[in-house]
């Protein structure tokens, strides 16, 4: 019995019930102006279903009436951004408005049922009440209450059920907004992957090297250890500050949304500050780089970032090209520089294995590594 009456515990059945009446507060003004015509709000609703900002509307009153304890993010709260969902609104708020047509009669008439049986069940003349056609009253009517209640209590918890089931079917996320939210979250994870490598490599060496060195200088007791040691911590502290604050600066850039992060056709910018740090960019673009997917070309802009940045971290102020191609439904990216004897600092390969992982993420794939007397970062990515 406790589990049977449990619902009624729930402010969620509520709320569903009263986002069945809010539709028949429009029909009741209507049936005002002209009763004759009921149908007229049914009809009105069909152009209004079609502004896409009633999608957004609808959507919020979903997810504080229907969801349950207002957890759930199964309703779209954006714009209709499609003939399709525009046209999914359009059937929500006839179902709606239906809906609201049988809460708003069982309600009233349910009620006025228990109403009449308790009236001729205490030997009192029966009213008007169609639902109840009884002539002479008698105390066994009575024994009829409690079902009109059983029939309330199941319409007030399964039409609140069905409306949010129905809710989620038509106002539920439409596969581009499903697609908007996988490739946000594909991003935050490419983005924490990267920061936790740098954080690692960056900030570990530096503090390794201080640890040893500060050791070192110690034991030494030589003043001109010390003083050159003091300056290899000093270095690389500078050098793990500068890491730091770059690393900042993408969990900054990782609060703007996706759609508004640097794409592909924003290269030349790219190049320019790479230019700007020292580097000596010679660059080559061919193919129709606005066409490539919006996905696809903010990854590609990522990997060539990073490989620049490679470049001028430990080749430091030397030549490179970079090709960039869109051919035979593939984007290529190629970043190549003369090979230095040693690649220095931090980090080592953590940026590499970086490119690596975007380009599986993608479908493609990536070579790094010497060729031909030059350092060589290959990415090919399809474009479907």
């Amino acid at each position: 019995m406790a589990r049977f009456l449990r619902p009624l515990l729930r402010g969620t059945t509520y709320t569903r019930w009263l986002h069945l009446w809010v539709p028949m507060l429009f029909t009741s003004v209507w049936l005002f102006i002209d009763m004759s015509r009921p149908w007229v709000p049914a009809v009105l609703l069909v152009p209004l279903g079609l502004i896409p900002a009633v999608r957004r509307g609808e959507g919020v009153q979903a997810q504080f009436m229907l969801a349950r304890d207002g957890g759930e993010a199964a309703f779209s709260v954006a714009p209709a951004g499609t003939w399709r969902d525009r046209w999914r609104t359009v059937l929500w708020l006839e179902i709606r408005l239906a809906s609201g047509w049988v809460a708003c009669g069982l309600t009233v008439w349910l009620p006025l049922i228990v109403a009449e049986l308790i009236n001729v069940a205490m030997g009192n003349p029966a009213t008007d009440n169609p639902f109840v056609p009884v002539s002479d009253p008698h105390w066994a009517y009575a024994l009829l209450v409690p079902f009109p209640l059983l029939a309330l209590y199941g319409a007030v918890v399964g039409l609140g059920e069905l409306i949010t089931v129905a809710a989620r079917r038509l106002l539920g996320p439409s596969p581009s907004e499903r697609l908007a939210s996988l490739e946000e979250r594909t991003e935050q994870l490419l983005e924490r992957n990267r920061i936790a490598r740098e954080l690692h490599d960056s900030i570990g060496h530096a503090l390794t090297v201080a640890v040893v060195q500060a050791g070192a200088a110690r034991a030494a007791g030589d003043p001109a250890f010390t003083d050159r040691a003091l300056g290899a911590i000093e270095d690389t502290g500078r050098a793990a500050l500068e890491d730091l604050e770059r690393v900042l600066g993408v969990l900054r850039e990782a609060e703007r949304p996706v759609s508004s992060r640097p794409t592909l056709t924003e290269a030349d910018r790219l190049l320019e500050s790479a230019r700007a740090s020292g580097a000596k960019v010679d660059a080559e673009v061919t193919g129709p780089v606005e066409t490539v997917p919006g996905p696809l070309s903010r990854e590609g802009y990522r990997i060539l970032q990073e490989s620049l940045t490679n470049v001028l971290r430990h080749a430091g102020s030397v030549p490179a090209r970079v090709r960039i191609e869109v051919r035979d439904g593939r984007l290529v990216l190629e970043v190549r520089n003369t090979l230095t004897a040693e690649i220095p600092g931090p980090g080592r390969g953590s940026g590499l294995r970086g490119i690596r992982e975007r380009a599986a993420l993608l479908g493609g794939r990536a070579r790094t590594g010497p060729d031909e007397g030059d350092w060589q970062v290959h990415v090919e990515l399809p474009l479907r």
